[in-house]
Parts: structure tokens; C-alpha cells; sequence
């Protein structure tokens, strides 16, 4: 099995279809917000192939073409699989990612998993088992009246070392987070789980190209997304009942675009403060990604890759 991590914006998807190609392999998505049907552009999610011959690509599979989700002629997965509508967690994916990669295994294929969400990835392959908090109306309605900053100082008072993992302007997995404190007294560290053996021989791949190199794909990629229509993507998943709480709960450009499509904030300052935002996750995810290296799993980093 390969995995394929790395910050926004550093080449996974193409780096993915690569390797896919050259090894017989089929791609296992690894991303917290591209398992929601129609958040496409603000996702980065790899166009479908809708034409070609489909008879020759389901060949040994009775699932019917519109379930399978192929881009480049390599089938994807994980893809499209939820309604922004409902909440698709961690312990969803483990679920679905463990059965995906067994029926790739069984058909001769290779599993190749790609993805910027590396908690999820954390979970897969260190193991681990995440505690049943009921959510706690009350104690959410009380929390949802306190600002974002009221919230983040909070969890880092109580639980310091789930703040240092968590989106500080995401106040949805904030309050989750203290639901779980107020539960448990602490959110569980995944790093006290069993390790999974049966993975432990995948090789993990970590893109990381320059600063410099990366914030500029950031810029550029932003700058693609609009012209693409983001903003009407937001748009049209409000009018499609998907609330404006939900919008700004996916983060990034879903927060931004919601923001401004409320007339809260104006297009130019939608713009800066969606760079800036995206210039700040892609340090998370490499800090978090070093904390995995540091947790004993062999990563493999790449910087020079291709554009």
C-alpha cells in the first residue's frame, strides 16, 4: 500500500494518478470535505471522467457506472460518497477506507491513499478507537453563544494538546472538542491506540515543495478556483438547503465564499483572508505531518515535484 500526504496545493492528486497509472493501482481519497457530492471547485476535487468506454473500465464489477468515480481512467474512492447535508467523520472513513482497500486487494490492484486530512491517515494506520460522546444539546447552544476566540482559549486551558492539532477558526469541531473534554476530560490522544500491523508496511509518501514554490501554487490555484466558479458553487449548495453554519463550518474557501455571499465581508477581503487562511493550514498540515514522522512512521519527503 502507498499514502500520499502533503500540504494544500503541493501536487498530491496528480502525483496519485502517477503512480496509480505506473503500478495498476486504484486511489483511496484521504480528504475530510471531497467525500461531499457537489463541492467540487472549492475542494480541488479531480474532474470525473464521464466519457470513454465504461464498459471496459467496470469490467469484473456489477456496480453500475454512475457508482464509480474515475478521473484519468484510474478509479478513485471515497469520492462523492456523503451529502453536505450530514456530518462525515473519522470513524466513517475508517470504516469505509478499511473496506475499500480490502476490495482493491482482492481484485489485484494496488491501494494508493491520497489526501491532505492526515488525522485520518493517523487513525488508519497508528489505530485507535474514538470515544461515543453523545452530542449535548444544551451544552453546544451555550457554547454557540461565546466567540471563536472565547471557545479556542478554552480548549487550550482544558485540552492543550487537542489545541495545538485543531483549526482555531473552526468553531463546529472547537465546540466538538469541548464536548469531548466535557465528557471525558480530555479529547484521546490517537498516539495511545494499538498500532494497525496490518498496514505497518505501507510506504508513505510526503510532498513538500518550497515555500516559496507552494505559496505560489496556493495564489495561483485560488485564482483558477474563482474563475471556475466557486463563488456560485457556494451558492448553489445554500440553495440546495445546505445551511450558512454548515458552509463556514467546512472551512476555507466554503467559510469565505459563505461570508461574502452573506455580505459580511467584501470580495477583496474574501480574497486576502482566504490566501492568508490557506498559507496557515498548509503550515498545519506539514507540522502535522512531522509529528507523525516523530510518532515512528517512515515518511519519505519529496521536493522537487513536478508542476
Amino acid at each position: 500500500m502507498f499514502v500520499i500526504l502533503g500540504p494544500t496545493s503541493s501536487g498530491k492528486s496528480d502525483y496519485a494518478i502517477r503512480l496509480a497509472k505506473k503500478l495498476g493501482g486504484e486511489i483511496v481519497s484521504v480528504d475530510s470535505r471531497q467525500v461531499y457530492r457537489g463541492m467540487d471547485i472549492g475542494t480541488g476535487k479531480i474532474p470525473r471522467d464521464f466519457t470513454g468506454n465504461y464498459k471496459l473500465q467496470i469490467t469484473n464489477t456489477k456496480r453500475r457506472n454512475k457508482d464509480l468515480f474515475y478521473s484519468e481512467g484510474v478509479r478513485h474512492h471515497l469520492l462523492d460518497v456523503a451529502s453536505p447535508k450530514r456530518d462525515y467523520n473519522v470513524t466513517h472513513f475508517l470504516r469505509d477506507a478499511e473496506k475499500a482497500i480490502a476490495d482493491i486487494e482482492r481484485r489485484g490492484k494496488v491501494p494508493i491513499l491520497c489526501g491532505g486530512t492526515a488525522f485520518w491517515i493517523e487513525a488508519l494506520l497508528l489505530g485507535t478507537s474514538f470515544p461515543e460522546v453523545k452530542p449535548d444539546k444544551k451544552l453546544r447552544e451555550r457554547l454557540g453563544k461565546l466567540s471563536i476566540e472565547e471557545l479556542f482559549k478554552t480548549l487550550e486551558e482544558k485540552d492543550p494538546e487537542r489545541a495545538a492539532t485543531i483549526d482555531p477558526r473552526n468553531k463546529v469541531r472547537i465546540i466538538r472538542a469541548l464536548e469531548i473534554v466535557e465528557a471525558l476530560g480530555k479529547v484521546p490522544s490517537i498516539r495511545y491506540g494499538i498500532r494497525d500491523t496490518r498496514y505497518e508496511s505501507a510506504k508513505i509518501f510526503a510532498l513538500s515543495p518550497p515555500k516559496e514554490i507552494l505559496h505560489a501554487r496556493i495564489e495561483k490555484r485560488l485564482k483558477e478556483r474563482l474563475e471556475k466558479g466557486m463563488i456560485d458553487e457556494v451558492k448553489r449548495l445554500r440553495e440546495e438547503g445546505v445551511s450558512w453554519k454548515r458552509l463556514e463550518g467546512f472551512g476555507l474557501e466554503y467559510r469565505w465564499c459563505a461570508r461574502f455571499l452573506q455580505g459580511k465581508i467584501s470580495r477583496e477581503a474574501m480574497e486576502a483572508e482566504l490566501l492568508k487562511e490557506s498559507g496557515r493550514y498548509a503550515k498545519r498540515q506539514l507540522t502535522f505531518l512531522r509529528r507523525l514522522e516523530r510518532s515512528g512512521l517512515g515518511i519519505e519527503w519529496i521536493t522537487d515535484i513536478p508542476s
